[in-house]
């Protein structure tokens, strides 16, 4: 499989578990195979819970808006996103977390406002840097283990102030870049592990372990490591894209997120040709605050080939970090 449809299964994967799980969020364990009892029989992008079918939230949303500076920049400006984040948010999107709107709506300046946020709440550890992490996970891919795990702990403390955000958003990095070379990423968990900061690594060591399920969580999975831990068990013990979600939303909960982070893994792991087309076909990405922009398949298809095509050529280095 070339590197280049690996690279599109994780954006259009990613998208694909958003527009799935968000009318199934906050919902009970079992409700997306209660209601399509029969895989593969159709009818899944069904839309509900204020998303129209096919409609991804604001995890695709905010991975969008992270990809297109990347390219325009030339390389990762932090203010940058950080001023389209906060264009997005000040435009009211249909959802956006709650730790997130704090951040990005509090008057702080970008290398400050999540770190205040977290100072003053002491909890920060949400999902909202995983989400939203496919399209900088592919863009940074080429530049070695190091610089993509920088680059994501980067992006991530933008909004989040806690540390165990940048790290599970850090192992997924790792994890797409394996999986961007051909290797099942699976095998590379203990390797990324060794790379997580010591005052989080057994927390996520316990999550990513072989025999963790989970139902063994012991917080929300919108919580990151439960999220994170949650998508690579879907991507553990099925043996498809499609079952791979299906098994993710079941979980219940925070099931856009859980889903899309499924969907990066699985598609980077299954490449793009495994997403069924009955998925892609009603995909669209609005992005409020932007001129009235929806982004649709050829789109995301588009914009994984720019990120892929460039890889990393260091682009005009790292700026405000």
């Amino acid at each position: 499989m070339k590197r280049i449809q690996r690279a599109a299964g994780v954006i259009v994967g990613s998208a694909v578990g958003d527009a799935l799980g968000g009318p199934f969020e906050f919902g009970p364990e079992g409700a997306f195979s209660a209601r399509f009892p029969v895989p593969g029989a159709g009818g899944e992008m069904c839309g509900g819970g204020g998303w129209d079918p096919g409609e991804a939230t604001d995890d695709t949303q905010m991975a969008v808006l992270v990809a297109e500076s990347l390219l325009e920049r030339e390389g990762l400006d932090l203010p940058d996103i950080f001023t389209r984040f906060q264009r997005w948010a000040a435009s009211e999107p249909k959802d956006i977390g709650l730790q997130t709107e704090d951040v990005l709506t509090n008057g702080m300046p970008w290398d400050c406002a999540a770190a205040i946020h977290f100072q003053v709440n002491q909890r920060a550890a949400g999902n909202g840097s995983l989400m939203r992490a496919s399209t900088s996970a592919v863009h940074f891919a080429a530049a070695g283990q190091e610089a993509t795990m920088d680059a994501a702990r980067h992006i991530a403390a933008l909004t989040h102030g806690d540390r165990a955000a940048w790290e599970g958003t850090a192992i997924f990095h790792e994890l797409i870049r394996v999986a961007l070379q051909g290797t099942d990423p699976l095998t590379a968990l203990p390797v990324a592990l060794a790379l997580v900061h010591p005052d989080h690594r057994g927390r996520y060591a316990t999550v990513l372990a072989p025999d963790w399920h989970p139902h063994q969580a012991t917080e929300f999975n919108g919580a990151v490591w439960p999220c994170l831990g949650s998508a690579v068990w879907a991507l553990r013990t099925t043996t498809s894209f499609e079952d791979a979600l299906r098994a993710a939303i079941d979980l219940g909960g925070d099931t856009d997120t859980v889903a899309a982070v499924t969907g990066g893994l699985a598609g980077a792991y299954y490449g793009l040709d495994a997403i069924p087309a009955r998925w892609t076909e009603p995909l669209h990405v609005p992005l409020p605050g932007f001129d009235g922009r929806v982004l649709r398949l050829a789109d995301l298809l588009h914009l994984a080939h720019r990120l892929e095509g460039r890889r990393f050529s260091g682009g005009r280095g790292l700026r405000g970090a």
